[in-house]
């Protein structure tokens, strides 16, 4: 028996809203219309796993995007001046020849040169940066197909640095306040490393070889040192298939999922996170309303943008909404994962027409947010961490050097 979610009016026009367990699509309706509703839409629940399909699409564009990881900067560059040089009047061919000409990253000079030589063939700019996903995203292209059809593709342009360059800066300050911690975790870990392999065994024989009783805790770290170096191989192993079943996992639709979900639960980093996609979602949401591209076109783009697959799930859910008469503020809100302040921008936006206005007001308070995130993190988190290496080196050290505040009589039990 399969299940389907199902959207309804009965008599009075009120929608109605669930699931019901039938044999097939029409006995669903038939149950339905017997309860004098009237179906708008019925799709069934997939309980399947959809993995492989889902799976060889992220993981081909992981792989297009690790061929041609190109820094953003270079993208926002390439961008403004292609939007200077165009609005001048030189020719979208010409112009990308000279900026090829000119681009010192490799990889990006020889994209540019395929981009250049596809349009001297006669496809459109649109068309050409199709051809590159891992280095010109679905945004790009569609914000660029937009200005060729409207016929500011200049202005376009300009809107697209701006926005990259925004992008690329909320992008900088939230690497730069995870860095610090992931750079003094791994520190953390290679001296405990060092410790376990290097350090303690060299102690371990001079203490061998004076014939000393060791203190229980020195000996337990001895224990675990040469645990350690006994299977240091193995754990090496099943680190690497850990962190390599994590990866697959989180390039499905469920466990990246679940990853994303874990990922924004995570005290203090979560809500950095998704301040940062609640500002991209906004200032990417507001420019493709702005330069007009369709609502369902536009929300259909910020799945791929948002790269949070909990958030994608709710753009996803808020389209069909949409899709079924609800108006953007409403949709979004059914969703119950938008935050209230996002959800009254946007209805205030659409009672005045200026939806695009307030939400770029909108992304400007998440920066805003971010910034101060950062801040915060960067004032307390960097102290403990401190203190945190700070207090476990010192345990290891303290227990290595135990038996030398009894060295006395450790040498005359040597002797």
């Amino acid at each position: 028996m399969a299940v389907y979610n199902y959207l309804s009016k009965d008599s009075e026009g009120k929608r109605k809203e669930g699931e019901i367990r039938a044999d097939s699509i029409d006995t669903a309706v038939q149950k339905l219309s017997s309860n004098g509703q009237m179906v708008i839409t019925l799709k069934e629940v997939d309980d399947t796993f959809d993995f492989l399909g889902p799976f060889l699409d992220e993981l081909q564009l992981s792989i297009e995007k690790a061929k041609n990881r190109i820094p953003l900067s270079n993208i926002v560059f390439f961008t403004r001046q292609l939007a200077t040089m165009f609005a001048a009047g030189l020719t979208l061919e010409r112009a990308i020849h000279s900026l090829g000409s000119e681009e010192k990253h490799k990889k990006f000079n020889r994209i540019l040169t395929s981009v250049g030589s596809n349009i001297r063939k006669g496809l459109n700019f649109s068309e050409s940066l199709a051809r590159h996903p891992g280095v010109f995203n679905s945004l790009f292209v569609a914000m660029v197909k937009a200005g060729e059809v409207s016929g500011n593709l200049n202005e376009i342009l300009e809107q697209l640095a701006t926005y990259l360059e925004k992008l690329d800066d909320t992008r900088r300050k939230v690497k730069s306040a995870m860095n610090y911690p992931i750079f003094m975790i791994v520190f953390l870990f290679v001296m405990l490393a060092v410790m376990l392999l290097v350090i303690i065994p060299k102690f371990s024989q001079v203490y061998a070889q004076l014939g000393a009783g060791l203190p229980d805790a020195t000996r337990k770290m001895i224990e675990l040192s040469t645990w350690f170096g006994n299977n240091i191989g193995f754990l090496g192993f099943v680190a690497s298939l850990v962190f390599g079943v994590i990866w697959l996992i989180s390039k499905t639709q469920r466990g990246g999922l679940s990853l994303d979900l874990l990922k924004l639960k995570t005290p203090v980093f979560g809500s950095l996170l998704e301040q940062s996609i609640l500002n991209k979602f906004c200032k990417t949401f507001g420019i493709l309303i702005g330069s007009g591209v369709p609502i369902l076109e536009s929300t259909a783009l910020l799945q791929k943008v948002v790269d949070n697959k909990v958030y994608e799930k709710a753009i996803e859910d808020a389209s069909n909404y949409i899709r079924d008469g609800y108006n953007i503020s409403t949709a979004l809100r059914r969703t119950e994962v938008f935050p209230s302040i996002l959800l009254q921008l946007a209805s205030t936006g659409e009672d005045t027409g200026e939806l695009a206005d307030l939400l770029d007001r909108a992304a400007d308070y998440y920066q805003k947010q971010v910034d101060a995130l950062v801040e915060r993190m960067t004032t307390l988190i960097e102290p403990l961490l401190i203190l945190l290496v700070g207090a476990v080196i010192a345990i290891m050290v303290v227990l290595t050097y135990l038996p030398v505040f009894h060295l006395g009589s450790a040498l005359q039990s040597g002797l």
